[in-house]
């Protein structure tokens, strides 16, 4: 069965620190949800899909892994640049470097780049939350 943020974290932290919960998932939505609905020089596109697959490989890179998302997706939305990125940042964050961050989604703004680490630095966040409780 799966152990999700949703359905068990959230209810376990609040028992353990009350309204800490509520807190922590404001806080993961709001970053999971933050978009300008643009991909580069491409406006109106709904990015969720690509968040998700984000959201959801950082889960994977800990082992937490969900019957009910089709993980063909990060392989389609996530090149292989971004993923050696978001693997590099949230593993070994001391590794991170300027050449690290300038290599991947090289015509994509600023802006999304540092929405990109929000993404991946609050979904691992939650996937260390979700081991310890």
């Amino acid at each position: 069965q799966d152990y999700t943020w949703e359905d068990h974290g959230y209810s376990l932290i609040n028992r353990l620190y009350p309204d800490v919960g509520q807190l922590l998932d404001e806080k993961f939505q709001v970053v999971y949800n933050l978009t300008y609905n643009t991909i580069a020089m491409h406006c109106g596109v709904d990015t969720s899909m690509l968040r998700r697959a984000i959201w959801n490989y950082v889960h994977c890179i800990f082992g937490i892994r969900y019957d009910d998302y089709d993980y063909g997706e990060v392989n389609q939305l996530l090149e292989r640049s971004l993923k050696i990125y978001i693997k590099t940042v949230a593993c070994y964050p001391e590794k991170t470097t300027k050449r690290t961050y300038t290599q991947f989604w090289r015509h994509f703004k600023h802006s999304e780049k540092v929405h990109i680490n929000l993404l991946l630095l609050e979904a691992r966040m939650q996937a260390a939350l979700l081991y310890a409780l």
